[in-house]
């Protein structure tokens, strides 16, 4: 069987630092928010290109406290709308109505998969306080028609970058683009722990200071709480392995591009859709995903030939049992991709034969 990605395999690759570190922080005797922590968030925020990282307990945090803060700061307010694609995962939007927010979905485009810029604007109200992006697949969404917005309206930018560590737009990178961004590190992710693990990263300084005390019980001197806050840190042990993984990104990076270079030039079934990349050195391809009318039986075809696939996502968001009382929404190229995305085997340590077998049974396959 090709997996669709062998994360045993991957970590393999550095199993020997892995060990050094967490032998470091076993016998540092400090275990929550010290050095490693401490290293992490600044390398990190220098990799973005940002003035501060923060470290916290995973990707859906980091984008719940990220609003959370703002409303803190007197920015937003319960009932506040936060534009967010309609085909994202549903973290994306768990983390606006967590915060009493109003997700309010828009369509992305068929193309790119991301937000479509074109439909926002009709969608800005006098409650509309932020975009949320997402940078689905590993591919940045497209930044200048946004930011005119963004200037005519006022609004904030969030990013979620869960997908796209090390992604670029016009030469900068996922987590600068915006106010502030939100990273998951959730292991099957181009830059993961080796348990869940997050960050925020941005250049507000009055926003890293109370997300920094948020993330900590309310709290920015011990025993005394500004805040209702949250216990949501990022370990030293996951900070430890973070700073390991870092220092090898961008050449896995480069791996995934070259897997997805063979896909792109060799894939030739007429009936399967691939992707559309606007910038062959910006896209980190953490997923590389096809379309087809007939997605299932694609699926079942290449699973029982020995290909391993995932579907990201099958369920769109308005339709899921949790926003029930978003199941009238009219999105129907979100529901159209939902019904035929499929994510085929792409990691860094595929080999070049197993992508060619991939390719060779996909231009095989006869709906």
């Amino acid at each position: 069987m090709i997996p669709f990605l062998d994360l045993k395999s991957v970590n393999q690759l550095y199993r020997d630092e892995l060990i050094t570190a967490a032998t470091r922080i076993i016998d540092s005797g400090w275990y929550i928010l010290g050095q490693e922590v401490e290293g992490f968030e600044k390398e990190f925020a220098e990799y973005c290109g940002v003035e501060h990282c923060l470290g916290v307990a995973n990707g859906l945090d980091a984008l719940i406290l990220i609003l959370r803060a703002y409303k803190e700061m007197g920015i937003m307010e319960d009932g506040d709308e936060v534009i967010v694609p309609a085909n994202t995962y549903i973290a994306s939007i768990l983390a606006i109505s967590e915060n009493g927010l109003k997700p309010v979905l828009v369509e992305p485009d068929p193309v790119t998969y991301n937000l479509d810029p074109t439909l926002i604007e009709k969608h800005i109200t006098d409650k509309t306080k932020a975009i949320l992006m997402v940078h689905l697949y590993g591919q940045v969404t497209a930044m200048d028609e946004i930011n005119s917005l963004v200037q005519k309206y006022g609004l904030k930018i969030i990013e979620d970058c869960a997908q796209a560590h090390g992604a670029q737009y016009k030469g900068q990178k996922a987590g600068s683009l915006g106010d502030a961004a939100g990273f998951s590190f959730y292991p099957g992710k181009n830059l993961g722990a080796l348990g869940d693990a997050g960050a925020v990263t941005t250049s507000d300084p009055e926003l890293v200071s109370v997300i920094k005390a948020l993330r900590n019980y309310g709290s920015h001197e011990k025993y005394k709480n500004l805040y209702k806050g949250v216990n949501s840190r990022l370990d030293e042990m996951q900070a430890a392995f973070l700073r390991v993984k870092l220092r090898h990104l961008d050449k896995e990076i480069l791996a995934r591009r070259q897997i997805a270079d063979i896909y792109r030039s060799s894939i030739s079934n007429p009936e399967v859709i691939l992707p559309e990349v606007a910038d062959e050195n910006a896209h980190v391809w953490h997923l590389f995903v096809v379309r087809h009318r007939q997605r299932d039986k694609l699926a079942r075809y290449l699973n029982e030939n020995g290909v391993q696939t995932v579907i990201h996502y099958p369920l769109a968001p308005h339709k899921q049992d949790a926003y029930k009382e978003l199941s009238c929404l009219d999105l129907p190229v979100s529901e159209m991709l939902h019904n035929e995305v499929l994510s085929l085997p792409i990691s860094p340590v595929m080999s070049k034969e197993d992508a060619l077998k991939v390719v060779e049974l996909v231009n095989g396959f006869k709906s």
